[in-house]
């Protein structure tokens, strides 16, 4: 059984990777990894039952299959800091296809030939351990060292807990861990590789808890009405823990061909993917077009009458003689002009998006553009500002003018938010993952904070804490970032400071 579940999750996270929106070679070399491995333990686990020639072959194939496409799996993924070339892969091409036509000879009958195989394999995945830990010896410090130092501590732990299978040929009780060991490390390498934005190692244990979590609910359910409702003894939990580990791993992969399959055969079934959340979204959608249609009648209803009192409070006011009339008639066109101020906003937060001025933009100098104007301004005088702007980012689709919008917007509420001084803190990353490569930007002060129980409010429209705010800002913001197809969040702690995520999808790519 142990034997069929590394198998099947190999064949799973090949599939996965082989049909991954991003066709890198990073992923698609891994997934050739996992192919060979699937070959190799299938033919292992069907030669079991089905004792044929055939069966044993594959095994064959499927071990020294592993050889060359480990190699170019960790050349892709330690890029050009590896003392692994191109040829080196060709060769060890060339050397696994010799042995594989040595097993279609008499030679195959040979004893030594598969213990041959085996060492060669191993030889070389011991050298690309190497040159994991010599490419980890030259890299400095930063997330990707630490990803893939994780990545080399979890592949020494499974080598090592995996010789308990020693024991259990010398006699010893002990369950066979190897290749369940192989099946954990297989997926804990596809979530490396596939979500290079989680460079912190309780990030990728989240990752994993979460699908290990969902397996173990299917494993106890399963378990209960196979007890309940099966006819005779209830197999193995194991066995049960394995099916339901396999059926997690392939849900999204298999949704992701039925949902192919079915816009082939009926291309107008668009909702059939659509989950209840989505659902809610799509409302929320009609009721913004319903907001867009409403706003520009409602501003231009209160517009004209806000004109006409401002027209008549100058005109008066270039009459008035006494101080106090000029005073009252001062405060009447200030107030006509922060309700104008308010219609704007409203007309901002309501109005659709206009797709004409979405251009690829690079998000540094948008940021430099919004920093200069800060400084300009005489803003940000008490407070220090920096910034750490990755340099090599993809451009994203957008409209520069509305991203300075938000960016200024956020940078304004943050220097509010540091009367006394303080830091303001703006930085730039890429971020890749399975929804495609994207920006993120964060804006961080030491301000006062938000409050716990304002938090759910921020980017509600006009919700407040401002005497005289009108709430629209940040609501305004959480739509342009949102009609970009990004995402916005803030995470804050009263008396320590804010900080702003923003993350938005390179071009080709989803947030």
């Amino acid at each position: 059984m142990e034997i069929f579940s590394l198998a099947a999750v190999s064949l799973t996270i090949a599939v996965s990777l082989f049909i991954h929106q991003k066709k890198e070679p990073l992923y698609r070399s891994f997934a050739a990894v996992c192919l060979a491995i699937f070959l190799h333990k299938g033919g292992a686990f069907l030669y079991d039952i089905f004792p044929l020639p055939f069966w044993q072959m594959i095994r064959f194939l499927g071990l020294v299959a592993v050889a060359p496409v480990m190699v170019l799996f960790t050349r892709y993924l330690l890029g050009t800091e590896t003392f692994l070339a191109r040829r080196d892969s060709v060769a060890l091409a060339a050397v696994s296809a010799a042995l594989a036509v040595l097993n279609l000879t008499p030679l195959s009958a040979w004893p030594y030939l598969a213990a041959a195989a085996e060492l060669y394999v191993a030889a070389v995945l011991a050298i690309c351990y190497a040159a994991v830990l010599a490419y980890l010896r030259r890299k400095t410090a930063g997330p990707e060292r630490k990803r893939i130092g994780y990545l080399a501590i979890a592949c020494a732990a499974t080598a090592v807990f995996g010789t308990v299978d020693l024991f259990r040929h010398l006699g010893y009780g002990v369950p066979p861990l190897s290749n369940l060991l192989l099946a954990a490390l297989a997926y804990f390498i596809m979530i490396v590789i596939t979500h290079p934005h989680l460079s912190e190692l309780h990030d990728l244990m989240a990752k994993a808890l979460v699908v290990a979590l969902v397996t173990l609910f299917a494993t106890i359910t399963l378990y209960i009405f196979l007890s309940l409702f099966g006819s005779g003894a209830p197999p193995p939990w194991t066995h049960v823990l394995v099916a339901a580990f396999v059926v997690v791993i392939s849900i999204e992969p298999f949704k992701w061909i039925l949902k192919k399959i079915f816009s082939a055969l009926y291309p107008d079934s668009r909702d059939v993917f659509t989950s209840l959340y989505e659902f809610d979204e799509k409302l929320e959608r009609e009721k913004a077009l319903l907001l867009e249609e409403m706003a520009p009648v409602l501003a231009h209803e209160i517009r004209n009458p806000l004109g006409s009192i401002k027209a008549a409070a100058q005109h008066m006011e270039s009459d008035a003689a006494a101080d106090e009339p000029r005073r009252l008639l001062r405060v009447i066109i200030e107030e006509v002009d922060r309700l104008n101020r308010v219609v704007s906003q409203f007309l901002d937060y309501a109005k659709p998006h206009s797709s004409s001025q979405m251009r690829l933009q690079y998000v540094n100098p948008i940021i430099e553009k919004v920093l200069s104007l800060i400084e300009a301004r005489g803003a940000a005088a008490s407070v220090k500002i920096e910034k750490d702007l990755r340099a090599e980012l993809p451009p994203v689709p957008a409209d520069a003018e509305q991203l300075m919008q938000v960016i200024l917007n956020i940078v304004f509420n943050a220097i509010e938010e540091m009367p006394g001084g303080g830091t303001l803190s703006v930085r730039t990353s890429r971020i890749g993952g399975e929804a495609g490569e994207a920006v993120g930007i964060s804006i961080r002060d030491t301000g006062r904070g938000i409050r716990r129980e304002d938090m759910k409010h921020v980017f509600k429209p006009f919700f407040t804490t401002k005497e005289r705010g009108v709430g629209l800002g940040l609501a305004i913001c959480q739509k342009i970032v949102r009609r970009h197809g990004g995402t916005i969040r803030v995470k804050s702690l009263p008396g320590q400071g804010t900080i702003f995520y923003i993350r938005l999808p390179a071009d080709g790519g989803a947030a």
